[in-house]
């Protein structure tokens, strides 16, 4: 894949686009009055690898301190360019431009008008609003040339103004074109400073918007600005890494973006080694850079699955247990089932595999709802078990001489370029166009697995084989942390596209064969991250969705110590969307996909909300969660966590 070549762009002493390698950054999230404790974190997040740090600035006085912290931040030896940001007042970021190296403006609240209000525009008046926004943002970009200060335009698909949200609607173009005006204006006044993002807590969302910014830039302007990605709101965990994870490395890996920052709920400086994961996995020394290039927005036909095949209309989860040797039982609560002696039954959570990969078939009554795989040679003894299917290598399976389970095969194949001469690939898509009985299990293991499986899924598609796929990933990874991000960009990817219909989770770093906890933790792991994974592309839902900001200055509750408590009383909600805002900036606008609203008002005030409506004014803090879980209530989406 090629990098796509952008206009170079100075930070203080750092350098974005052009040539230059991807950069990481993150935000404090200390109160910006603060000036001590805004500095020590700054120092924390530098030490950790940040090469830009972002700061708050909400207002005018918030701006006039970043000269304290920045002073401050210089004579204990440390220049790491700073960011302002900006959201609502013009003010601010006019006198935090003379003072840091960048500042950030997001399109949607920078001069125009978020109220929420459906308003129909002339074309005139909405030419007019356009220029009452270049009178107002004028003065900001002169500002920036003269001082040699850069800016990102960053819009946020949940903060798009009423004035584009009634011409575009809820959209990624809406998201495109409240950039592009700020942008042509500062075309006009020849200034080129810029980087852009296009956040959404959305993954697909997010890469819709960042490759139509890259395609109207090239038809525009034949050239294209420095991109900083990211996944806003994405919450804190396994789930913020998870969706972050798919959002910057699907984009990276086709060679879009040139800063990334990680946005968690949790302490910045613990943002930073994820984004190092992401570029590491998603940015090869053997990228090229080319002109001009125009990223494709991949699509594959939607298949209805007829037969057996049928279950693989919702994407399947296999478990990967074969390094446990002999099962029993109980190692099946590991993948969620778990066997009740009192009743003789076994039960199974929302994250239950759908099948189990193993060496030998248990000798133990199964789930109803579980499927075995294993090997041709363990499956033969056992063929005549509902239970189990059999798994074949792709030379093995067209060669017809196996015995072949009636309803449904697995085939593993090489999805590797290379792997397979152009006779033997003929024969294998003649075999798989004339039988509808098997699932084809996918992989590969070069740096571009996205796009070798992507272009097997296309030849698949060019021979008329419509059957399900699923993937195969293993990671070598030397933590799970890095195997994650592996997992998150390699499988998300291809399901954002609709080319998976299941997934295979395999960890080949350090396992002792007698280290059994270790073995446990791991397969439970997989199996949480394999779920995770088909939730933040919206494939499958097994669990309580959390769209929470990661905090900064303007955060008016301890935002991490609240997400955890909403978090344990609510996590039972399956398909559930619940947003926690530290502020109403990140508030009604920033949780555009979420059922309910939590968000500050006030110091120890929180305002609940159904979509975008408030529904509840400045509750104290102490009693708010309790008001949340009784507005869910009342909207009937609420279960005790028993049933």
């Amino acid at each position: 894949m090629q990098r796509l070549k952008t206009r170079e762009v100075k930070v203080g002493s750092l350098y974005i686009g052009g040539h230059h390698p991807v950069s990481i950054q993150t935000m404090t999230t200390t109160d910006t009055m603060d000036t001590p404790a805004t500095v020590e974190q700054s120092i924390r997040c530098i030490e950790a690898g940040a090469q830009l740090v972002r700061i708050t600035a909400p207002s005018k006085k918030e701006a006039e301190n970043l000269l304290l912290i920045k002073n401050e931040l210089v004579a204990k030896g440390y220049t790491t360019p700073l960011v302002a940001d900006i959201h609502f007042t013009p003010n601010a970021a006019e006198i935090a431009a003379r003072i840091v190296e960048k500042v950030r403006v997001n399109p949607g609240n920078y001069v125009d008008k978020k109220k929420f209000e459906q308003i129909e525009y002339t074309d005139l008046e909405y030419q007019e609003e356009i220029e009452r926004i270049r009178e107002r943002f004028t003065p900001l970009v002169l500002i920036c040339k003269e001082h040699g200060t850069a800016m990102r335009i960053g819009t946020n698909h949940g903060s798009l103004s009423d004035r584009i949200m009634s011409r575009y609607g809820d959209t990624a173009m809406g998201m495109v074109e409240s950039a592009m005006e700020f942008l042509r204006i500062a075309r006009t006044l020849d200034y080129h400073q810029i980087v852009l993002s296009m956040k959404s807590s959305n993954p697909q969302v997010m890469i819709e918007a960042y490759r139509t910014l890259v395609k109207h830039m090239q038809h525009e302007f034949g050239e294209c600005y420095p991109l900083h990605l990211g996944v806003t709101e994405a919450g804190d965990g396994e789930d913020g890494r998870i969706k972050s994870a798919i959002g910057i490395g699907t984009l990276l890996s086709e060679g879009i973006g040139d800063t990334i920052r990680v946005s968690l709920t949790e302490d910045p400086e613990f943002e930073l080694p994820v984004c190092r994961d992401i570029i590491e996995r998603c940015v090869h020394e053997n990228m090229q850079e080319v002109d001009n290039s125009k990223p494709t927005i991949h699509a594959f036909n939607k298949t209805v699955f007829a037969g057996h095949a049928e279950a693989f209309n919702v994407p399947r989860v296999i478990a990967d247990m074969s390094k446990m040797g002999k099962l029993d039982p109980m190692d099946l609560h590991l993948v969620g089932y778990s066997y009740n002696v009192v009743d003789d039954k076994w039960h199974l959570n929302d994250q239950a595999a759908d099948y189990i990969f193993c060496d030998e078939v248990p000798p133990f009554s199964l789930p109803v709802s579980l499927g075995i795989l294993t090997y041709y040679e363990q499956w033969l003894p056992y063929c005549a078990n509902a239970h189990c299917y059999p798994l074949f290598d792709i030379l093995q399976y067209i060669e017809g001489v196996y015995i072949k389970h009636d309803k449904l095969n697995f085939i593993m194949m090489d999805a590797r370029p290379n792997a397979y001469t152009d006779e033997v690939r003929k024969r294998i898509f003649d075999v798989l166009q004339k039988d509808h009985q098997f699932v084809l299990c996918v992989s590969s293991t070069r740096p571009q697995a996205i796009e070798d499986i992507r272009n097997l899924c296309h030849a698949l598609q060019e021979n008329k084989i419509n059957n399900p796929v699923c993937i195969i990933t293993d990671s070598q990874a030397n933590t799970l942390d890095k195997a994650l991000i592996h997992y998150a960009v390699e499988a998300g990817a291809l399901f954002l596209e609709g080319c998976l219909h299941g997934i295979c989770l395999g960890y080949q770093f350090g396992i002792k064969s007698n280290a059994i906890d270790e073995l446990h933790h791991e397969i439970k792991k997989l199996n949480s991250i394999s779920f995770g994974i088909l939730q933040a592309t919206r494939k499958r839902i097994s669990k309580t969705e959390y769209i929470s900001c990661p905090s900064c200055g303007r955060t008016l509750f301890d935002l991490q110590e609240t997400t955890a408590k909403i978090r344990a009383v609510t996590n039972h909600l399956k398909g559930v969307k619940i947003a926690i805002m530290g502020c109403i900036v990140n508030g009604p606008g920033e949780m555009a996909d979420a059922d309910f609203g939590y968000v500050g008002s006030g110091v120890g005030k929180i305002t609940l909300y159904k979509n975008k409506d408030i529904v509840k004014r400045n509750i104290d803090s102490e009693i708010a969660v309790n008001e949340l879980i009784n507005l869910l209530k009342e909207h009937g989406v609420w279960v005790d966590a028993s049933v």
